[in-house]
């Protein structure tokens, strides 16, 4: 049973709020009586047995032998190597368990607040036109964090951006200092220079105050965002399709976070009703795979790998597809190797990596997600270039947002690579990722301190 299917949450085209205090108050009263009806037993905690991912074979054998043909054979031997790479989650040691199952447990149960974080919340969530009466404690629970982890970007921008606003009307100087502000930010040459050509629009046929500049710049920020979903006429938030194979590919350079994110996409899947699997496809890097095994031991999911030395990326996700077929997973997630300094090898097993999938799963809805680091800045857009042909990249994942003071390149790789933002980090935690919502952004971007 999903707790709430993340992947599937309910949009609604933004709208203003009547009366977002009255909304507020009727959504903390609901979720109050929730938390406090709720039983004291363990919440959805992961499962401490991983789903059997072993390959089943006939128990009666025939009473007359006959000999296998060679087809026979040759799918005995590949049975024989899937099963031999195949690494199950291992059971948790009980500190680990508790440790999981603690840090889980107090993410749901934390008691709520109607406190300045659930107040700028339940107004995001009303401006979207979200009911009160379906809004989840882990929605509000999320954009309190966003907001918190969007503070470095914000301090100094908000404060600076109102303070040259004043209570006079938009300026050249004042759109002069709003250029360095959104640059200092990292937004982007390019998007900063869309921003400021619409306040300059504005200004030019009435007077613009503040409140209104700001409400414009919004507006404008968000709509540059959404830019890539139109082009590709795709939906605003990536989901697995239900009851068939979906497989992402999780590609970045070393250090970005790529196999934390891939940990955390699988704990989200589970979370919202999916059947997950890893192949864990960085075979390069020490202790690639025991990363990747850790954080499927917290959510309960079985990885896919092959412990020799080096092995063949392309191999571990053939096996992979092999396994998610026999049984039936819905989304196969891949981590891959991310050494930059060996770039020409680098895309060329990914490419490889991408022709297996295209030949053993055609079927398959396949997505490949750039992981950027939002510390790195303007760095990750040579990053995305690098990346963007042997992988066939459809979208990018921004992580660590909350350890960074430049939020802002969100728009710039929107702006610059074309490329739709699918997901975002801003915490440490296991359920610190969450699918991006342009309009959520801006709001934590540009929300007042």
């Amino acid at each position: 049973m999903a707790e709430f299917d993340w992947f599937n949450r309910e949009t609604t085209e933004a709208q203003s709020a009547e009366d977002a205090l009255a909304w507020a108050k009727e959504a903390y009263a609901r979720l109050k009586a929730q938390q406090q009806g709720a039983p004291d037993a363990p919440l959805d905690t992961p499962p401490d047995t991983p789903p059997d991912i072993s390959i089943d074979t006939p128990t009666d054998a025939p009473d007359v032998p006959i000999a296998p043909s060679l087809l026979e054979q040759a799918a005995a031997k590949r049975d024989e190597r899937l099963a031999s790479v195949s690494l199950p989650v291992l059971e948790l040691k009980t500190e680990l368990k508790t440790e999981v199952k603690t840090e889980i447990n107090a993410e749901l149960t934390t008691e709520i607040q109607l406190d300045s974080d659930f107040l700028w919340s339940a107004e995001v969530l009303a401006a979207q036109g979200r009911p009160a009466a379906q809004v989840s404690i882990e929605e509000i629970d999320w954009l309190g964090k966003l907001r918190r982890g969007m503070e470095k970007t914000r301090q100094g921008f908000v404060t600076q951006l109102l303070e040259n606003l004043g209570d006079d009307p938009l300026s050249e100087q004042s759109l002069e200092q709003i250029e360095t502000l959104l640059l200092k930010a990292d937004v982007g040459i390019e998007s900063t220079d869309l921003a400021l050509d619409r306040l300059r629009l504005r200004m030019n046929e009435a007077v613009v105050d503040a409140a209104e500049a700001i409400s414009l710049l919004k507006q404008e920020l968000r709509e540059q965002l959404d830019i890539p979903l139109g082009k590709q006429g795709i939906a605003p938030l990536l989901a697995p399709i239900k009851g068939r194979l979906n497989i992402w590919l999780i590609v970045g350079v070393n250090g970005v976070g790529k196999t934390t994110t891939l940990g955390k996409l699988a704990n989200l899947a589970v979370r919202s009703g999916y059947s997950c699997l890893m192949a864990a496809g960085d075979t390069f890097r020490a202790a690639a795979v025991q990363q990747l095994q850790v954080w499927a031991e917290r959510s309960g999911v079985a990885v896919i790998a092959n412990p020799s030395a080096n092995a063949d990326p392309a191999a571990v996700v053939f096996d992979a597809i092999g396994a998610a077929r026999s049984k039936n997973i819905e989304l196969l997630l891949v981590d891959t190797a991310g050494r930059l300094q060996t770039k020409h090898n680098l895309m060329e097993e990914l490419a490889k990596v991408r022709r297996i999938i295209d030949r053993l799963a055609p079927e398959a809805q396949v997505e490949s997600l750039l992981v950027l680091d939002s510390s790195q800045g303007q760095n990750g857009l040579r990053q995305a270039m690098a990346f963007a042909a042997a992988a066939q990249l459809t979208g990018v994942i921004l992580t660590k947002l909350d350890g960074s003071a430049r939020g802002g390149v969100a728009l710039a790789v929107a702006a610059e690579t074309g490329l739709p933002i699918r997901f975002i980090g801003a915490g440490e935690g296991l359920r610190d990722l969450r699918p991006f919502n342009s309009f959520e952004f801006i709001e934590a971007l540009l929300a007042k301190n």
